[in-house]
């Protein structure tokens, strides 16, 4: 079967995160969504290397670096503090709980790190491994301690507060703190150019400020969705975007360099709406021509911020579009026109898909091994509500399609496609539609049987109406799920239009794909 070719492209690194100069003048990026740290030149932006997994990365957030050339990467969804030692030996400087997220060095090499998303501490830890973490801090909640962090030359941790709109300094001795400024949209992380002058990106106003005195001075004008940035040793600003995946570099005129393009970062589910071809894309939603290609727009998620929240997985509703994320557990019903909520359907047990059936909507839950039908509700008084259960007890359920007035789901640990339901009922017990695949995700259903991906071996398989199997083609395996989250992970979507054209989401590597019927 022959490998797909890219329909569209997006970033080269699956979401930049935390940007730090290597004591040579390289730059690492870390990339929590693409597992890895990419190295790449600072003047040309051309990649260098990739550390991955067979380095023993894994989830990395933020990373910082010694004078003695040893550096640290926190891991947001496992809480280990990692690192390489100046003999270049792997080392557990801290095993902390999940949320650990910016890391810096001080001047005389003592290591700090804070909890931000999933916890507020904020800790001294040992880059030995040896000495057991300290406590600075557990009162700078709720929802985050600090972001991207940086040592003052004060000889204080300077920090932002996401969910307070303002920067603080802390005594790392006593936990004291005191406002250095406010008044940001969501301050996500600061840092200090050589001459000691505090800098801060806000990344809903997607600007770059200098903070001298408590007053704000815009430096850069970039865009929502920045995560982090560094100096290097000439004061010029590199910038990263969680949402976008870009590297920006500020120079001394004042103009704007893109090292490393942006785009899409984990492209998940995949819809078609009249023209355009909408994907989840774990922090934004994005639209593609149909025909072309071309990307058309984006709507980005700040996380804790924005109504759009994450997004692993998307269906076409009308114009609009059902999200679901089982990081918020959240399904909703969000227009693409005004960028709004029209539904919110939460408390939710890690849903990974959702349609619009019968009487409602639809949903996959993972830890609820079920697919639920929920009201929507009219307001307070009349919150969503479930309504029916359509099936239970099933391993893992992935996708959910409607076809005609029947309802499909695929689980991908059974390795099979049922069909649940017909005319907004469930059935008495539901029907093998397809049996004996390789972990099912995404499908859609045709006329003619069923096209469907098999995510692991990574696999777009048809099986026609007297069950005879074709493999259309294969594409990039994304990776595998942590041991908590749903094993389809970033969902491996696909979708069909009304020429029976199919769209197909390559998440590991960055692209849309496009296979043209008939196949």
């Amino acid at each position: 079967a022959p490998a797909l070719e890219p329909f569209a492209v997006g970033s080269t690194i699956s979401g930049a995160n935390g940007p730090h100069f290597s004591n040579d003048g390289e730059l690492y990026i870390t990339s929590l969504l693409g597992n890895e740290i990419v190295i790449i030149d600072p003047e040309s932006g051309d990649e260098i290397n990739r550390l991955t997994s067979e380095d023993g990365i894994s989830g990395p957030d933020d990373i910082a670096f010694h004078s003695d050339g040893s550096f640290f990467w926190t891991s947001l969804l496992t809480g280990t503090v990692s690192g390489i030692n100046a003999a270049g030996e792997s080392v557990v400087a801290a095993q902390l709980s999940p949320g650990v997220n910016p890391i810096t060095f001080s001047d005389d090499g003592r290591l700090f790190v804070a909890q931000c998303f999933l916890g507020v501490n904020v800790y001294e830890v040992d880059p030995t491994g040896e000495a057991d973490e300290r406590l600075i801090t557990d009162k700078l909640g709720p929802g985050c301690g600090l972001n991207g962090m940086d040592w003052g030359p004060d000889g204080r941790l300077y920090g932002p507060r996401w969910f307070a709109q303002s920067v603080i300094s802390l005594d790392v001795e006593t936990g004291e703190s005191i406002v250095e400024a406010d008044g940001f949209l969501v301050p996500a992380a600061v840092k200090f150019d050589s001459a000691g002058v505090l800098h801060v990106i806000d990344t809903v106003a997607g600007l770059l400020y200098k903070v001298e005195d408590g007053v704000k001075e815009v430096v850069a004008e970039l865009e929502p969705g920045m995560d982090n940035f560094a100096f290097d040793a000439n004061d010029r600003p590199f910038i990263t975007s969680f949402a976008d995946g870009w590297v920006k570099r500020v120079n001394e005129d004042g103009s704007i360099t893109t090292l490393q393009p942006g785009g899409m970062v984990r492209p998940g589910g995949v819809t078609v709406i009249g023209d355009k071809v909408w994907l989840a894309d774990v922090q934004s939603i994005r639209a593609f021509d149909r025909t072309t290609g071309e990307a058309l727009e984006s709507q980005a998620n700040i996380l804790g911020i924005t109504e759009l929240g994450t997004t692993f997985n998307i269906a076409a509703d009308g114009d609009n579009v059902i999200v679901s994320s089982y990081f918020d557990n959240t399904v909703k019903v969000w227009n693409v026109a005004t960028q709004e909520v029209v539904t919110a359907i939460p408390d939710l047990f890690a849903p990974v898909a959702a349609v619009r059936y019968g009487a409602g909507i639809a949903i996959a839950e993972h830890q609820g091994k079920s697919v639920k039908l929920y009201s929507e509700g009219t307001g307070e008084d009349d919150p969503p509500a479930e309504l029916a259960v359509l099936a239970e007890e099933m391993p893992a359920p992935s996708d959910l399609v409607v076809f005609g007035d029947d309802l499909y789901v695929s689980d991908r640990s059974a390795g099979q496609i049922w069909r649940i339901a017909s005319s907004g009922e469930a059935l008495e017990a539901p029907e093998v539609a397809v049996d004996g695949l390789e972990t099912p995700e995404g499908f859609v259903v045709t006329d003619n049987g069923f096209v469907v991906i098999e995510a692991a071996p990574g696999r777009v398989v048809h099986i026609d109406a007297d069950g005879n199997r074709k493999v259309l083609a294969t594409f990039l395996a994304g990776t595998e799920a942590l041991p908590i989250f749903p094993p389809s992970n970033i969902f491996d979507g696909i979708a069909a239009d009304a020429d029976g054209n199919l769209f197909i989401t390559g998440q590991a590597s960055r692209a849309l794909y496009r296979i043209e019927a008939p196949y």
